[in-house]
């Protein structure tokens, strides 16, 4: 497994991550304690959840996906050998169960956030605390037509010096973004720089062959400053595994399980989808891993978020940290980005 720095602090990450969403809605506690045993083995040491896991969203799930992992922490008695990230959820999203849902990147919240992750973690420090989403009405989860509205929001120089105090404090060791904008990444990096606060080392985007609006303003951000992209939905909800093809929906997949999921499925996406995967097959390879190794292989990218709902599908997703793709193959790529790209943002 290959190693990369995490934006410019300390820490060595695999170049693959491994997604927790799926724990405690689609995958018991037992199977998640397989899947990191298994990604351990692989060579992985990156974990991704939040306070707001598992997805879809629910008050009757809320947290477990943390109470899961921290129980394998108590359970194994490997936290050091983990680099542990997880999010601080933002307001919106239909989101009334936590704190109220009146969600805000202030003192109260992020303390009262932070403080419970660290408890159902069982561990005493997160490696990587992000930012889920942005707390003010900008362009995330797919939409891009920004329109402006006035409205009050945390200022970021607060949230950064919130953080700060609990880097200071030893909860947590550095800051990460989620679902950020070119405007606010840039904006909360001025203020760390100029004012000496905790500077944002990641930031976790969707990015994936149907989605890679990441390079038009923040694949330079990304590179010149040591902000490297954690990518998520790397398989486009699994479309880039081949297996929804033709309308398909097979028995418990995420699609066919939850209607909420439409980002990847215009007839755009499908019609581009196909295209991908019909090349993959036409070089021998297998389509989730063309598409994570490519993801893998850009510049931007730190590390790549792979999830799974069961040990073979995981396992497939970690044999692309060994699949290097042909100039041919990254050629065809292009042609078929070029004749649509970002069909699905």
């Amino acid at each position: 497994m290959d190693m990369r720095n995490l934006g410019r602090s300390n820490l060595k990450v695999s170049n693959l991550c491994l997604g927790s969403m799926t724990w405690g809605e689609q995958n018991s506690e037992a199977e998640a304690f397989a899947q990191i045993d298994r990604a351990a083995a692989a060579g992985i040491n990156f974990i991704d959840t939040a306070e707001m896991y598992p997805v879809p969203p629910r008050a009757e799930t809320y947290s477990r996906t943390e109470q899961f992992i921290g129980n394998y922490f108590k359970t194994r008695g490997t936290r050091a050998d983990w680099v542990l990230a997880s999010k601080i959820a933002g307001p919106g999203n239909g989101i009334n169960y936590i704190r109220g849902g009146q969600l805000k990147h202030n003192r109260t919240h992020i303390v009262a956030a932070l403080d419970a992750s660290l408890k159902r973690l069982q561990t005493d420090w997160i490696d990587l605390y992000q930012l889920h989403w942005p707390e003010r009405s900008t362009n995330y989860f797919g939409e891009l037509g920004y329109t402006h509205q006035d409205q009050e929001f945390t200022p970021l120089q607060e949230t950064l010096e919130v953080l700060g105090e609990q880097v200071k404090a030893g909860k947590i060791r550095h800051v990460g973004l989620s679902n950020e904008t070119p405007w606010g990444t840039m904006r909360y990096l001025q203020l760390a720089d100029s004012l000496g606060l905790s500077r944002m080392i990641s930031i976790q985007n969707p990015y994936n062959l149907l989605n890679r609006t990441f390079e038009v303003g923040l694949a330079e951000i990304a590179l010149r400053e040591d902000c490297g992209l954690l990518a998520y939905s790397p398989l486009a909800f699994g479309m880039l595994c081949g297996k929804y093809a033709g309308g398909a929906r097979p028995v418990n997949a995420r699609l066919s399980l939850f209607n909420r999921f439409t980002r990847y499925t215009n007839p755009q996406a499908e019609a581009a989808c196909a295209e991908y995967v019909a090349l993959a097959r036409e070089h021998g390879l297998d389509p989730a891993q063309m598409a994570l190794a490519f993801v893998s292989s850009r510049p931007f990218v730190t590390s790549t978020i792979i999830g799974a709902t069961s040990l073979e599908q995981l396992d497939s997703n970690l044999a692309s940290a060994n699949l290097q793709l042909s100039a041919e193959v990254l050629e065809a790529i292009e042609a078929i980005h070029t004749k649509q790209p970002n069909p699905a943002p």
